[in-house]
């Protein structure tokens, strides 16, 4: 079974704590602070391995937590960044926030990497607050906490040419025939149960053929199989359409692919396509190509005649698809985002919301100061004082209608108002 979807848990390292220390040595009197910094938390970072070809292994992992970084240390000793956690993925993969969609990577190119969670930021050790009126600061900050959140991982298979068509087309015939894999063949509906991968060699030139299980009626609502894996085909540059000579109609099949294509993703369905009939071996077949002919050059599609199980028109074939990737622009492979724009953040924005007894306040800034708060401490919670006081907050609670002895929310921090 191939494991094209997962989803996990990311959470970057949080940073280390700045710490209080002081210069003590011999001779050296009122040495001054000499508290460190805290290191940098580890980032969760996504890699392309080529080596890989599932997201089978998300199924049994889902839980990935970067290294926090290192506290500070005395002597002005900065604590070590933690380690990043590397997370190794096939190409082709899409890396999307869990609760919004929006995409944070698409992995591509062999040993990509792109940094998806970032590590906190490490706190200050009072070595930072020395100034002329604070000689010997006894305070100093807490670590920022890393990134965090559920993300999504979507595979997406990388191929020259797809092969599309309806269930018992012969796709899976054709692939065995023009390269080494091997996928289960079979004379019922729904035999290929998953995407096949081969590789097409000729006059030492190569391509990569996917070969997508049977669309149906249907299939882009999330009919029959094919909707899970219309998507392995959407990075093709070229589609093979392939006709079942034996069917019924195979020229209202290929309206009816063409539909599901479309629906499925307008993109999609404007790829370059070659119509192929298959089976022309069996004597019906041969009737339905003057349609099948005349509807591809009314649609500008080159057609051709094959038999997959005889070889018959099967080196011709070949030819076309390299000769026409030739001729084909390279497009992007990567994942389209759809922009957009906002407004720089002010990190001194903040608001105030009364729930029953209690009052809120939240804000980018407020945020920081209550993480990296020592709230313990008489210095650090002065300092914080004085932050939040310079972002008008005091006199926003004020103006709302706090009281003495009111509980206030900093982020998840609980205060008592006194005054």
């Amino acid at each position: 079974m191939l494991f094209d979807e997962a989803k996990i848990h990311v959470k970057a390292g949080d940073g280390g704590n700045g710490i209080v220390a002081f210069r003590r040595e011999k001779f050296v009197p009122r040495g001054g602070p000499a508290g460190g910094h805290g290191g940098k938390g580890g980032d969760i970072i996504f890699a392309v391995d080529p080596q890989i070809n599932t997201l089978v292994y998300f199924k049994n992992h889902v839980h990935f937590k970067a290294e926090r970084g290192s506290h500070g240390g005395g002597k002005k000793m900065t604590g070590a960044g933690g380690e990043d956690t590397i997370i190794r993925v096939p190409p082709g993969t899409v890396v999307r926030r869990a609760e919004d969609g929006q995409l944070l990577a698409d992995l591509i190119e062999p040993e990509e990497q792109v940094v998806v969670a970032r590590g906190g930021k490490g706190g200050r050790g009072n070595t930072a607050f020395k100034s002329a009126s604070n000689q010997a600061p006894k305070f100093a900050e807490n670590g920022l906490p890393g990134e965090e959140f559920w993300v999504t991982l979507e595979l997406k298979l990388i191929a020259d040419v797809g092969l599309v068509g309806m269930p018992n087309a012969g796709k899976s015939t054709l692939l065995s025939v023009v390269s080494a894999a091997r996928p289960k063949i079979a004379d019922y509906p729904f035999t290929t149960l998953q995407p096949n991968l081969g590789v097409v060699v000729q006059n030492h030139r190569d391509l990569v053929m996917a070969d997508i299980p049977g669309l149906i009626e249907g299939a882009a609502s999330g009919a029959g199989l094919g909707h899970q894996f219309l998507r392995h085909i959407e990075r093709s540059r070229l589609l093979v359409h392939l006709l079942n000579g034996a069917a019924a109609d195979p020229l209202a099949e290929f309206e009816q692919i063409n539909r599901e294509l479309a629906l499925f993703s307008p993109k999609l369905a404007e790829k370059p396509q070659i119509v192929v009939l298959n089976k022309i071996d069996l004597p019906d077949a041969a009737t339905h190509w003057p349609a099948i002919q005349a509807r591809a050059a009314a649609l500008d599609l080159p057609a051709l005649t094959i038999s997959a199980v005889t070889g018959e028109g099967v080196q011709p074939l070949l030819a076309t698809l390299f000769s026409t990737l030739d001729d084909l622009p390279r497009e992007s492979l990567f994942e389209e985002q759809i922009p957009v724009f906002t407004l720089d953040e002010d990190e001194t924005f903040f608001e105030i919301k009364q729930v029953d007894e209690t009052w809120h306040v939240s804000g980018p800034k407020v945020e920081q100061v209550a993480l990296q708060t020592h709230w313990n401490n008489h210095d650090a919670v002065m300092r914080a004082y004085r932050i939040l006081e310079r972002l008008g907050v005091h006199t926003a609670l004020r103006e709302a209608g706090v009281e003495p002895g009111d509980t206030v929310f900093l982020h998840d921090v609980e205060l008592e108002w006194v005054w």
